[in-house]
């Protein structure tokens, strides 16, 4: 017998635990609108409906930062025609979203390459940015033009040129240092990651922040991705015990 959405939201809130920055790989747009024999972008323009589901949902859950996979470094590989009606997609889902974020406090972040995107999108997200940043709500965080390797390449770059210019000694270089200089130094790192579609690799995602993530792999498409799939990733979570390369005695004293 299936729960109801708001018990399974009472259930979560009541068990506690929280997840406190949940990423999210949202896969299958387009699988999802083959198998309904439509193109591509209606699977994308139906995930924009699904984004915008979970980010309520993880505002009133009291979730701190919601971390989501919105473009790879490498989906410029795609299609152009795909790869232009994702960058219209973009600019219209800020513009038009941007007013809803502010009233429900949510301040929008990105991690990425922004600086590389077209001006339209560029100048949207830029704007929604400024105009969120003071709230004090959910942070809905779009990694963007995103690649993780590309991020680690770009910390270490930068710490190379610190150190040349004296800024920093290396021998002061530790974990704590790199994550200083990564695109999330200001955002704790994931508990929890949860990649639709079925697929099981993280795709040049938050490498480095998901060393001790617990990872949780569901076969819905994006686009069908409810809210109950997402309560249902979390009380998933809350029954793990994170152990961070220690046994369940240590923990537990």
């Amino acid at each position: 017998m299936s729960v109801d959405v708001a018990t399974l939201k009472s259930e979560v809130l009541q068990r506690g635990n929280l997840p406190m920055h949940v990423a999210i790989i949202m896969d299958g747009n387009g699988r999802w609108a083959k198998s309904k024999s439509q193109p591509r972008i209606f699977g994308h323009r139906a995930g924009v409906k699904t984004v915008r589901r979970i980010t309520e949902l993880a505002g009133e859950l009291g979730i701190e930062t919601l971390t989501l996979y919105t473009f790879s470094s490498e989906n410029w590989n795609r299609p152009k025609m795909e790869v232009s009606a994702l960058m219209n997609l973009l600019l219209d889902t800020i513009t038009r979203e941007v007013e809803d974020l502010h009233r429900n406090n949510v301040r929008l972040t990105v991690i990425g390459d922004l600086d590389s995107m077209p001006k339209g999108p560029r100048s949207g997200m830029l704007a929604g940015i400024k105009k969120t940043a003071k709230n004090t709500g959910l942070n809905l965080n779009l990694a963007l033009n995103y690649g993780s390797r590309q991020e680690i390449l770009h910390a270490v770059q930068s710490i190379g040129t610190d150190v040349k210019k004296g800024k920093l000694d290396v021998s002061d270089i530790n974990d704590q240092t790199i994550s200083k200089y990564l695109y999330t130094s200001e955002i704790n790192d994931p508990d929890l990651l949860i990649r639709t579609s079925g697929e099981f690799r993280l795709s040049n995602f938050l490498l480095w922040q998901l060393a001790y993530t617990e990872i949780f792999v569901t076969p819905v498409y994006w686009p069908a991705f409810e809210e109950k799939d997402f309560l249902e990733a979390i009380c998933d979570y809350q029954k793990r015990e994170r152990r961070y390369g220690q046994v369940s005695e240590q923990i537990q004293t």
